[in-house]
């Protein structure tokens, strides 16, 4: 502020008072993120993503997962956890996700996070039907002998998650889905301090079976 008018409203308490007041010399609030732009994001999805995830988000294989039909939400967050930061190791550690979000805004992440939620999600299938009693045992019930809450309980009881809080797990690729489980068992996934909890107490077996049992839910 201009010294001469900060002693002019310091003479007089009551200018003083009301210029405090007005908010005037206080900083601008921060503006709301724009409106996530769907054709913006289906030009990120189709330029950067296609390769792995597919143009609609609909993966062809386990290595990678289905996006299509995912919360935004949590897609966003997934983004800002991968992308690097100066000094810091990203929340979630991945090389080839850190070079593909790396030339991404976070309007551009928002913008390609609601372009997938947008798509519909192709249905999955249980390949196991000698798993399935124990994959549903876990998803529906959980292991209340080994402290494991029922996925249902978060993740819903079609699979379809919450918006902002759990993800959609249903329909998921089962071989994607175990290994995020074992990573986050191992740590090598660090972004979901609960989820290393509950993967900490399940076997290979069992995760195998709730993995294939999701990927079934519709």
């Amino acid at each position: 502020m201009n010294r001469g008018v900060w002693k002019s409203l310091a003479a007089t308490p009551l200018a003083l008072a009301c210029f405090l007041l007005s908010g005037a010399g206080q900083a601008a609030e921060p503006q709301a993120p724009a409106k996530p732009d769907l054709n913006r994001g289906q030009a990120i999805a189709s330029q950067v993503c296609a390769a792995c995830h597919a143009a609609d988000g609909n993966s062809t294989g386990g290595a990678y997962p289905k996006l299509a039909g995912q919360h935004a939400e949590y897609l966003d967050k997934q983004l800002v956890d991968f992308k690097a930061q100066p000094g810091k190791t990203p929340a979630r550690n991945n090389p080839i996700m850190a070079g593909m979000v790396a030339a991404l805004s976070e309007q551009d992440m928002r913008n390609v996070s609601a372009y997938f939620a947008s798509q519909t999600a192709k249905p999955g299938v249980a390949r196991n039907k000698d798993t399935v009693p124990l994959g549903e045992k876990i998803y529906r019930g959980g292991l209340a002998e080994k402290g494991v809450p029922a996925c249902a309980s978060c993740h819903g009881p079609t699979g379809a998650g919450m918006p902002s809080q759990y993800p959609r797990l249903s329909g998921q690729w089962a071989d994607y889905t175990a290994a995020q489980l074992v990573a986050f068992r191992d740590e090598t996934r660090k972004n979901n301090a609960p989820m290393h909890t509950v993967a900490s107490r399940l076997s290979d077996k069992e995760i195998k079976a709730v993995a294939d049992y999701i990927a079934g839910l519709r």
